[in-house]
């Protein structure tokens, strides 16, 4: 029989557009033969819709949604959990888990998790806590160093704390990076030279969230692993960036078609590879995600290794470096999707499986 797959996509984030482009591409790749599919859609203002795949024709959009008007409404403790209430409740069913393709804040920052938690529904990715430490650069960045694995030197702080150029620039040097601490898809990152760019960069930066990273610049190639798996995850082969722009801001990677090329794998020896792979594994577990994350390095050229970042819900374009990777380590694309969904039923059957009882906890530890 087959399963009944949510692809989840869009939301109120700054990567609403790509994450519509990613959810066709896995909506055209996973196989129909295997699971039945339920586009659900939320649109710039947050409410939900239930589409169908002549959604993605309407691609690119002003905005498509407007042309829709099936809203849903969550049901907690219900086997159904999504109500069409424009029509009766069984036209949507219940879902044997749900695949969040989707990018930024209200999206891959805990707040969609914790939503699926309460719905009791399986999702591929990780949890609340995985998804919350990932997107915030700032907390990943501290419990990253805490546990010793190298990050660059950085400063956070808010709009009425923020240092002056002239304090972040000594302690960092110059250029330095300016960005968002809750964003992907370089939204909102500047390199800045001189106190006018670190004004202007701040002033954008406070635009898509309350607290900014300021970041040591440093020269090097900038490499890409895929990680896989809950309890015993596993690391793809290393892919580089080689941006063609200044660095790989969100044009180079979505607007321009010649912003960047990908090298897969990366041009590396045998030892920084697997050096590579270790510390994304690593990554993955201090930051206690689970299913699937993307990790970000920077290679000095004098082949220093630092924990860029990670990210908890990578792209899934075709042209994406998750799936790419992926391909390249032998998994196709159609299939990376199966082994997704096979690891949030098995995550979802490990957490479901623990007591939730006072009493029965008792009368198992007796």
């Amino acid at each position: 029989m087959k399963k009944r797959i949510g692809i989840l996509f869009g939301g109120r984030s700054a990567e609403h557009e790509v994450s519509l482009v990613s959810a066709r591409n896995v909506y055209e790749a996973i196989d129909k033969s295997k699971f039945d599919i339920v586009l659900i859609g939320i649109d710039k203002q947050g409410s939900w819709h239930h589409l169908n795949d002549s959604f993605f024709a309407l691609l690119p959009g002003v905005n498509p949604f407007e042309q829709w008007h099936e809203a849903l409404t969550l049901l907690p403790g219900s086997d159904i959990a999504l109500v069409n209430t424009n029509a009766n409740p069984a036209t949507i069913g219940k879902l044997d888990a749900v695949f969040p393709v989707m990018h930024g804040t209200y999206a891959e920052d805990g707040t969609v998790q914790g939503l699926l938690k309460l719905l009791n529904v399986p999702f591929v990715g990780a949890g609340v806590l995985g998804s919350a430490v990932g997107m915030d650069k700032d907390v990943m960045k501290r419990l990253l160093r805490e546990a010793g694995l190298p990050v660059c030197k950085f400063l956070s702080f808010k709009k009425h704390n923020a240092p002056t150029w002239a304090d972040a620039s000594k302690k960092l040097g110059v250029p330095l990076f300016l960005k968002p601490a809750n964003a992907g898809s370089s939204v909102g990152v500047h390199k800045v030279n001189n106190e006018e760019e670190w004004n202007q960069g701040l002033a954008n930066a406070l635009k898509f969230d309350t607290k900014v990273l300021a970041e040591e610049f440093i020269r090097c190639r900038e490499i890409e692993v895929a990680v896989l798996g809950n309890e015993h995850p596993k690391a793809s082969v290393p892919g580089e960036i080689i941006p063609t722009h200044e660095f790989y801001s969100f044009e180079a990677k979505y607007l321009d078609e010649k912003g960047a090329m990908l090298r897969i794998p990366a041009d590396l020896s045998p030892e920084l590879t697997r050096k590579i792979q270790e510390l994304a594994v690593q990554t993955f577990e201090v930051l206690c995600c689970s299913g699937m994350a993307r990790v970000d390095f920077f290679l000095s050229e004098g082949n220093e290794i630092y924990v860029n970042e990670i990210n908890t819900i990578p792209g899934f374009t075709k042209i994406s470096m998750y799936p790419k990777l992926w391909e390249a380590s032998g998994l196709p694309y159609g299939k990376l999707i199966e082994q997704l969904l096979e690891l949030a039923l098995e995550n979802h059957a490990t957490e479901n499986a623990l007591t939730t009882s006072f009493d029965e906890g008792l009368k198992l530890g007796s």
